[in-house]
């Protein structure tokens, strides 16, 4: 017994002594790489905006009154000339009736103007023969002379009456016809601001009653793009994009349209792009959020580096690394970009040139590096104080 208590007492303190200065030692480093790979590069714009139809008509009254009826209500598909609603037009219906005895009464006193003017005509041919003959004195032919000129006034302005009561007639007519509101173009309607007995007036501004789609099969979406990004957009770019009522699933479309005028809004400029879209089975509705990408820049089997690699820098004793030229960011003192690569267990900075991105690579236009070649990521150990972990999906520990 007393010899195992010896043993002990001695292995113990030994065994301390060993823990100690393992768990003192500096954490093992390890990298985690990633392999360069050929393949395809799509750069996009993110940007977002609403639907719309193509083409929204805002559907008025052109007379007053109080709404009798109503033809149609909301999603309600309506052809050209359809009727919509209608207007009391029982005012309507007594202006008419008004405008057509008033002209009645005119053309009634244009037709006895007429015979008033023949009847001084005649007067003053038989007055001008007896002129003649002397059985008549020069002021009793003038007196018949003024006559006719007098009729042929009182028949001019008849034909004026006339057609002034024409004009109010038609104007009539045309009031009871608009007391009948009509689709202007075929569509869908998706709004409608009246009810039956509201009363509408029209005045300088139209009021809107209805807002008619015209074909919503095909839509647009007006998108904010930022200044920055405007120079990459051009026409006929392809556009993708969700909306919430959908998450799972992506729509397509394409640019139609880059507008010039700027949107300034607490001073950041914006442009509005246009971007037109295909409806065909009604899933997108007017007015929902879509969250677009316009495709910029697309590039196959080129080099792709992920792009953490680029702000990947080794955390190490000493300044080894900034001899070797390495710097933050994976930016060079002359301003260049660089990578690092594992050379004999240690980092060494590469120096690459690069084109087009995304989130999720980037292209390798020129470098040493070549397909299959690793690239760091991300630094386990070291100065850095990590433990050493399992390698990410991105590259495993060399």
């Amino acid at each position: 017994m007393k010899k195992i208590l010896i043993i002990l007492a001695v292995f113990l303190p030994v065994c301390a002594i060993a823990g100690y200065f393992f768990y003192k030692r500096a954490p093992e480093v390890s990298y985690k790489t990633a392999v360069i790979e050929r393949g395809t590069i799509v750069s996009t714009v993110a940007a977002t905006g609403n639907l719309s139809a193509v083409t929204t008509v805002q559907v008025g009254t052109q007379v007053s009154g109080t709404i009798q009826k109503l033809y149609v209500d909301f999603n309600s598909k309506v052809k050209k000339g359809q009727p919509i609603a209608e207007i009391d037009p029982s005012l309507f219906n007594a202006s008419v009736a008004q405008a057509q005895g008033n002209y009645l009464s005119a053309e009634a006193n244009l037709q006895k103007a007429k015979v008033t003017l023949t009847d001084a005509v005649r007067t003053f041919t038989r007055y001008k023969k007896m002129l003649a003959d002397g059985i008549i004195s020069q002021g009793d032919f003038d007196a018949t002379e003024t006559v006719v000129q007098s009729s042929a006034a009182s028949v001019k302005a008849a034909e004026g009456a006339l057609a002034q009561s024409r004009g109010s007639l038609m104007q009539a007519k045309t009031n009871l016809r608009y007391s009948v509101i009509r689709s202007p173009v075929d569509g869908v309607v998706i709004s409608r601001a009246i009810d039956v007995g509201q009363t509408v007036a029209a005045s300088f501004s139209t009021p809107t009653l209805f807002t008619i789609a015209q074909d919503l099969t095909k839509m647009q979406i007006e998108v904010s793009a930022d200044e920055a990004d405007i120079s990459r957009i051009q026409l006929d770019q392809k556009a993708s994009f969700t909306v919430d009522s959908y998450p799972e699933q992506t729509f397509h479309g394409k640019v139609i349209q880059i507008r010039s005028a700027p949107v300034i809004n607490q001073n950041v400029v914006t442009y509005v792009v246009v971007v037109t879209v295909n409806n065909g089975d009604l899933k997108l509705k007017p007015g929902m959020t879509a969250n677009v990408s316009i495709e910029v820049a697309k590039k196959d089997n080129v080099l792709k580096l992920p792009p953490v690699a680029l702000r990947f820098k080794p955390k190490t004793k000493g300044d080894e690394t900034k001899a070797k030229g390495g710097k933050s960011g994976g930016r060079k003192g002359g301003g260049g970009l660089q990578v690092y690569t594992l050379r004999e267990g240690k980092p060494v900075a590469v120096a690459v040139k690069t084109g087009i991105a995304n989130n999720n690579s980037i292209e390798l236009v020129e470098s040493t590096l070549k397909e299959g070649d690793e690239v760091i990521v991300e630094q386990v150990g070291g100065d850095s104080g990590k433990k050493k972990s399992a390698a990410s999906s991105m590259g495993r520990p060399f």
